[in-house]
C-alpha cells in the first residue's frame, strides 16, 4: 500500500519525540506498509538530507531499546523527506502539492501537529490546492478548541472540506495497550460483565498524575490548564470505555455511539455540585525525588498572579440504569507524588460477613495505564489460622493477582502512537473520536469553566510532590471512600 504521510509541524516536539519513534518501531516490526513516504513540513530551510540528519540527532534522545542503530536508521531515513512551508501563506501550499504530485499513492495522510489556531487555515488551503481528495485523511491533535464554540467552529470548518470518515481526531490514551485490554476484558470475556454494574460496584476512580511540572510549556499551559488538557479528553474517554454498554459489533460507529450515550448521561452540574464536587489546585514549591522544585507561578512563561489550575479532582455520576448512584471520581495533576495513570474499580463489600475482612479494604480491580501496564485483581484469602482461634474469629488477608502485560507479551507490545498511526494508514476509525463526542464532552465541562471564571478565590495551593489539595480527599471522604494511597 503506497502512502504519503505528511507531518505539519514536522520539526516540532511531538513529531521527533513521539511520532517518528512510533513510525520507526512499526518499520522495525515490519508492520509499516511498504511504498511509504514520510514528509516533514516546517518553516526551517532544510534539504531532505538535513531533515534526516535532524531526526537522527533527535533519535539519540529516545530510550535505549527503541533507538535505531546507524544501519537501521539509514534504511528508515530513505522514507523521509522535507517541504519548507509557512502554513499561514497560501502560496506555500503549492510546494506541497508539487511534492505530492511526484507519484501515485493509495492514500495521503495529513497529520496536523500544529497549534489548533492553524487547523482551519490548513484545511482550507488544502482544499484550495486540490489536496482534499477522496484518498486524503486528516489527523487532528488535541486540544481541538478551548471551549464548545471554538470546538464547533473547527469541526465545521474541517467538515466543509473533509467527510467525517476522513477525519481522525486523535487521543493517544485510546491507543494504550491497557485501554485496548480494557475493551477486551469487558467484551471478550464473560467473567466481569455480570458484575459491571451498580449492584456490585461501589465506586470507580480514575487517576492520572505526573511528577513533572509544566517544564518549557508554561505559555501553552497558561491558556489550557488541567481541565482542558486532561479531563475534557483523556479522562472522559477512559470513563466512556469503563461505563459504555456493549456495542452491537466492533465497527467504529457502533463503539462511538455507545461512548456518546455515556457522555449524554453524565449528570449535569448545579451550583451546589460545582462547589462541592469539583476541586482545582495549583502546585506551590516543594520537593520531588529529594529535589527542590519551583512553584507553578515561578515557571518560565507563567504569570506571577496566574489562576491556571494544575490539578483537578471531581466527582460525577452517570444517570442510567446500569450506573445509577455509583460515584465516578477523576483526578489529574502535575508535580504530584508519583507518575502513574490507573483506573480503580472498587467492589461492594460482602452482604454478610462470615470472616473478618481487613479494615478499610475491599475487593478491587486496578487497570494500570502507566508506567506499569497491566491488571491487578485484589482479593481476600485465609492464611494459617492462629492456634486456638475458632473459625468465627478468623481474619482474611489481602492478596492480589497481577498480570503484567509487558512481561506477558514482551516484544509483541505495540505503543499507543504506533497503533494509532497504523490505524490511520489502514483507515480504521475505532480508536478515534467523533465530532459529536467531542462536543458533548465540551458541553459537560463548560459549566466548570464558567464557575471558575466567576470564582474570586482561585485554585487551592498544594506542595509539589504531594497528592494535591486536601480538599480532594475531603470530597471523596464525604461519600465514605478514599483515594487508594490513603488506605
Amino acid at each position: 500500500m503506497a502512502f504519503d504521510l505528511v507531518f505539519f509541524g514536522g520539526t516540532g516536539d511531538l513529531v521527533w519525540r513521539k511520532l517518528m519513534p512510533a513510525l520507526f518501531q512499526a518499520y522495525r516490526h515490519d508492520t509499516l506498509p511498504e511504498g511509504g513516504r514520510i514528509i516533514g513540513v516546517g518553516r526551517d530551510d532544510l534539504s531532505d538530507e538535513q531533515y534526516r540528519q535532524q531526526i537522527q540527532s533527535r533519535f539519540e534522545q529516545v530510550e535505549g531499546d527503541k533507538r535505531p542503530n546507524s544501519e537501521e536508521f539509514a534504511r528508515f531515513a530513505s522514507l523521509l523527506c522535507y517541504v519548507r512551508m509557512d502554513l499561514s501563506k497560501p502560496e506555500s501550499y503549492a510546494a506541497l502539492a508539487a511534492r505530492l504530485a511526484e507519484r501515485e499513492t493509495d492514500n495521503v495522510v495529513m497529520y496536523l501537529s500544529t497549534a489548533p489556531s492553524l487547523f482551519t487555515t490548513v484545511c482550507e488551503q488544502l482544499a484550495a490546492n486540490g489536496l482534499n481528495t477522496s484518498k486524503t485523511r486528516i489527523v487532528l491533535e488535541k486540544p481541538l478548541g478551548h471551549d464548545l464554540a471554538s470546538n464547533r467552529a473547527i469541526n465545521e470548518a474541517v467538515g466543509k472540506v473533509f467527510k467525517e470518515q476522513q477525519i481522525f481526531r486523535i487521543d493517544h490514551y485510546l491507543g494504550k495497550p491497557a485501554v485496548q485490554n480494557l475493551f477486551a476484558m469487558r467484551f471478550g470475556n464473560a467473567l466481569f460483565e455480570p458484575l459491571w454494574r451498580r449492584e456490585h460496584i461501589a465506586n470507580i476512580q480514575i487517576t492520572m498524575s505526573e511528577e513533572l511540572g509544566v517544564e518549557k510549556r508554561g505559555g501553552f499551559y497558561e491558556t489550557t490548564g488541567a481541565l482542558r488538557d486532561m479531563v475534557q479528553n483523556h479522562a472522559l474517554q477512559l470513563l466512556c470505555a469503563i461505563a459504555m454498554e456493549p456495542p452491537i459489533n466492533a465497527h467504529a460507529d457502533a463503539i462511538r455511539d455507545e461512548k456518546l450515550k455515556v457522555l449524554r448521561a453524565l449528570k449535569r452540574w448545579t451550583p451546589e455540585t460545582l462547589s462541592q464536587h469539583v476541586v482545582r489546585g495549583q502546585y506551590a514549591a516543594g520537593n520531588v525525588d529529594g529535589q527542590a522544585v519551583p512553584a507553578y507561578r515561578d515557571e518560565p512563561g507563567v504569570s506571577p498572579t496566574s489562576t491556571t489550575e494544575t490539578f483537578v479532582a471531581l466527582r460525577t455520576e452517570i444517570a442510567n440504569w446500569r450506573w445509577a448512584g455509583v460515584p465516578f471520581y477523576i483526578r489529574t495533576g502535575k508535580r504530584m507524588a508519583s507518575r502513574e495513570a490507573h483506573i480503580e474499580i472498587n467492589f461492594r463489600s460482602t452482604p454478610h460477613e462470615i470472616f473478618q475482612s481487613p479494615v478499610g479494604q475491599v475487593n478491587k480491580l486496578v487497570i494500570h495505564l502507566q508506567p506499569k501496564d497491566g491488571l491487578e485483581l485484589h482479593l481476600f484469602a485465609q492464611g494459617q489460622s492462629k492456634r486456638g482461634q475458632g473459625s468465627g474469629g478468623q481474619t482474611l488477608s489481602p492478596v492480589h493477582l497481577d498480570l503484567d502485560f509487558d512481561k506477558r507479551f514482551g516484544s509483541e507490545r505495540v505503543g499507543a502512537y504506533e497503533r494509532l498511526l497504523l490505524d490511520v494508514l489502514d483507515g480504521r476509525l475505532n480508536l478515534f473520536v467523533r465530532s459529536d463526542e467531542q462536543e458533548e464532552a465540551w458541553r459537560w465541562v463548560e459549566p466548570i469553566l464558567r464557575h471558575w471564571a466567576a470564582d474570586p478565590v482561585g485554585p487551592r495551593p498544594y506542595a509539589a510532590g504531594t497528592w494535591g489539595p486536601s480538599a480532594s480527599s475531603a470530597m471523596i471522604a464525604r461519600d465514605g471512600f478514599c483515594w487508594s494511597e490513603e488506605i
